[in-house]
């Protein structure tokens, strides 16, 4: 049995084709994976087979050309694209030495260096113990294994039950402590459905600059660089639109392809943002020369998730990088289909904007509410959702506060406080602590 390098920054690629040579853009993202992880890619191995070896996936022969590059090169680290099982990753260190790691282990490795909340390393954790899981059976072959029979049972399989045990417990804690946050999430997210507040998610490929649009559209600084899965955790931020409104936007974990069913379960709370929202804001990176099997490599994964059936308005982003001049395309019913802009610069921002604005689109009630001292919560409640234009003290200890906010939302915050909301801005609203009315009578002091 050899020892596990602690290092593994050293690292051969693997990727083969089935029928045909691997894509170059399937080389290329893999390569950007890896470097992600941190990796210094010595070289990329590759070939074609019709079907994967049952023993070593690649074949004895193949095999046996990547352990020499290995042993070359010094490599500490061999990257599999692609999902091996337990006994062919442990055949394959076997034979080549060193640690060997598939996609989804690579996969976990990026998010376990970026996460960076506590519900995201959360996620990370038990996303990784469900994947250790699955390949503890090869783990202790160094030690003597259980046989059977009196005076044959070794310390081998009594330290396989252990890790298992121990695997078992902690992610029974773990899931534990991710419903708990997960039920926080709920909560907030009734808050704001109780508020009428819209959620807009930004979705799309990995680097395709979600963030910086995030950070563009909301004055946020969430973290973004130019690499692969950047950011993990879900942040949440408002975003003003015009006429005093206020939509909340929300930044969501990138997509790649064939994204590991581990992660999909793992980042439930992360992609729960995405099947709430009211609108789906895809970022599509206008450069990529292969954007359109992004795009539909994203529609997959929102399909998985169940965010398939919402909205979405498409936002081209780097249009700069392709000479693009920052607009929008309107679909055969006037509405906007597609939005050209450069996140880097705030080219097109506002075009966004105006957009989401048009998409939500309710009418706008402009009207001023007043307020006794023992509507206290009412009001909170109109400061909390933004609504309040300006607010003055009248002599008899009311207050008079200007309200301009979209109808659905002040018509379900009136019913939820118990206001008799107005059909028509005419008629006044009367309840026991509080009356609504038109801006048109003037309010006079005293």
């Amino acid at each position: 049995m050899f020892e596990r390098h602690q290092g593994g920054e050293r690292a051969v690629l693997v990727r083969l084709g089935f029928g045909s040579q691997p894509a170059h853009d399937e080389l290329s993202e893999f390569t950007a994976l890896a470097r992600s992880a941190g990796a210094q890619v010595l070289e990329v191995i590759t070939g074609t087979r019709r079907k994967p070896d049952p023993r070593l996936y690649v074949g004895s022969g193949k095999a046996e050309e990547i352990g020499g590059r290995v042993e070359a090169l010094k490599a500490d680290v061999v990257l599999f694209d692609h999902a091996l099982s337990p006994s062919q990753e442990r055949n394959l260190e076997a034979l080549f030495k060193c640690r060997v790691l598939d996609r989804t282990g690579l996969i976990l490795d990026i998010f376990a260096q970026r996460a960076r909340t506590f519900e995201g390393k959360l996620q990370v954790e038990l996303a990784q113990l469900k994947h250790i899981a699955t390949r503890l059976v090869r783990g202790w072959t160094h030690l003597e294994r259980q046989k059977g029979g009196i005076g044959l049972r070794g310390p081998g399989e009594t330290q396989l039950e252990t890790d298992r045990r121990l695997l078992g417990v902690r992610i029974k804690t773990l899931n534990a402590r991710l419903d708990k946050v997960i039920t926080q999430r709920e909560t907030t997210r009734r808050e704001r459905k109780r508020g009428e507040v819209p959620t807009v998610a930004l979705v799309g490929y990995t680097n395709a600059g979600k963030s910086t649009l995030f950070n563009r559209l909301t004055g946020a600084t969430a973290y973004s660089a130019d690499q692969l899965f950047a950011t993990l955790d879900p942040t949440v931020r408002r975003v003003e639109l015009p006429d005093a409104r206020h939509a909340l936007l929300a930044d969501t974990v990138g997509f790649v392809r064939e994204l590991p069913h581990e992660l999909v379960a793992a980042f439930r709370s992360t992609l729960q943002e995405a099947r709430e929202s009211v609108l789906l804001l895809h970022v599509i990176d206008a450069a990529d020369p292969n954007r359109a099997e992004r795009i539909a490599q994203v529609n997959a994964v929102l399909e998985e998730v169940g965010a398939g059936d919402i909205p979405q308005i498409e936002v081209f982003n780097k249009a700069d990088l392709v000479g693009e001049v920052p607009r929008t395309e309107l679909d055969e019913h006037g509405a906007v289909r597609r939005v050209w802009l450069s996140a880097a610069t705030g080219e097109g921002a506002a075009l966004l904007i105006d957009a989401v604005a048009q998409f939500l689109g309710p009418e706008i009630v402009h009207r001023h509410l007043i307020l006794d001292a023992a509507a206290g919560r009412a009001r909170a409640r109109f400061f909390a959702a933004g609504a309040v234009v300006s607010e003055r003290s009248l002599p008899t200890g009311e207050c008079d506060l200007e309200i301009s906010m979209p109808r659905g939302a002040f018509e379900a915050l009136c019913r939820n406080e118990g206001l008799d909301f107005p059909e028509e801005p005419q008629e006044a609203c009367v309840h026991p602590d509080a009356f609504l009315q038109s801006p048109a009578p003037a309010l006079k002091a005293g």
